[in-house]
């Protein structure tokens, strides 16, 4: 392997994302979810949290296919720019490099398609904007005040682990099981539970992207909201509290069936001695720490990624057990207590 050194990520920063109706993605993060105007045009629009003073943390683009088209990260320097196109380089994947920036606001970047087959973004030069953190006659109930993280599916979920720890992710929670079979992973830069998690399943495809609420009570709101709109049907999972990350939650879908998690109230992660929470797969707190059921489609159901010409990428088959297979359905087996005998109505019968 080259010893190329590994650019110096800061944070998860943007996602450019493809949807197929503008006007319809518009109402959902604008109107409804209160994010914030930076800039549009007839064929793209530019989002940011109230928190955020870079240019956008989400670009809703026109396309054809719903699809992710870019995971950004920021970087520390502009010299890692230039650390991310060799690093990727030296093992083999796929670069491209815009000095003038591949959307408006940021600068010279560099998109890759990494061992995974997911399309990242690395920058450093980027357009400040106006802070909303202070502008409290803007903030809704339930106001999004960070970009939290991405989700992304994969079959091989100890095959990225180990590329994102070499790219200087790390390691805070993981899924497992008793014969060394590997769910899920969350790795991070910023210290949080993650910047970024691998969930297993066929791939490459976007799980979700998080953004933050400052409490609970912001994503009761936004729960009540979509009520009073008669679009509670857009609500895919929870309100609830995960096991994994302890964060309170909810998921939601947009227009396009992307998939948008509210999140909030996770813990730091910074100490370099952090340790490792591993959970069994068979935990039924695992997911939701109340014990409520997984809906089957937020296992089974994710966004295409693109390739750098805009491509959907073909899926590769998960040959590892899927999560949902041992742990949903009669033929699952789940715990709330480790060694109890009996199943309660929650558990084995959650479809």
């Amino acid at each position: 392997m080259s010893a190329t050194t590994p650019p110096d990520i800061v944070r998860c920063a943007y996602l450019d994302l493809v949807v197929t109706d503008l006007a319809r993605a518009r109402e959902f993060y604008v109107d409804v979810l209160g994010l914030t105007v930076t800039a549009e045009d007839d064929e793209a629009i530019y989002l940011r949290t109230l928190e955020e003073f870079i240019h956008h943390n989400l670009v809703l683009r026109k396309g054809p296919v719903a699809a992710a088209a870019a995971f950004a990260y920021r970087v520390r320097t502009p010299e890692d720019v230039d650390r991310a196109e060799e690093w990727f380089a030296a093992r083999g994947c796929r670069t491209e490099r815009r000095k003038e920036g591949f959307v408006k606001g940021i600068g010279d970047s560099v998109r890759v398609t990494d061992p995974l087959g997911f399309p990242y973004e690395f920058f450093y030069e980027v357009a400040h904007v106006e802070r909303l953190a202070w502008r409290y006659d803007l903030h809704t109930p339930g106001a999004l005040v960070r970009l939290d993280h991405f989700n992304q599916v994969t079959p091989d979920v100890p095959k990225g682990r180990e590329y994102l720890e070499d790219l200087g992710f790390r390691v805070t929670e993981d899924i497992k099981d008793d014969e060394g079979t590997t769910y899920a992973a969350w790795l991070r830069r910023k210290d949080t539970v993650h910047d970024t998690a691998l969930t297993g399943g066929d791939g490459p495809r976007l799980h979700h992207i998080a953004f933050a609420t400052h409490e609970k009570h912001n994503v009761l709101s936004i729960c009540d909201k979509l009520g009073a709109l008669r679009m509670s049907d857009v609500i895919e999972r929870g309100p609830g509290r995960h096991g994994v990350s302890n964060a309170f939650y909810l998921y939601i879908r947009d227009p396009d069936g992307h998939r948008v998690e509210i999140y909030t109230q996770d813990y730091y992660t910074g100490d370099p001695d952090n340790p490792t929470v591993t959970w069994d797969v068979h935990d039924n707190q695992r997911r939701d720490w109340w014990g409520n059921p997984v809906v089957p489609s937020w296992y089974t159901e994710a966004s295409p990624v693109l390739d750098l010409d805009g491509n959907p990428q073909p899926l590769h088959e998960r040959t590892d057990s899927s999560e949902m297979a041992v742990t949903v359905g009669a033929d699952g087996f789940s715990y709330t207590r480790k060694g109890d005998e009996e199943q309660g109505f929650k558990l084995g019968s959650s479809l």
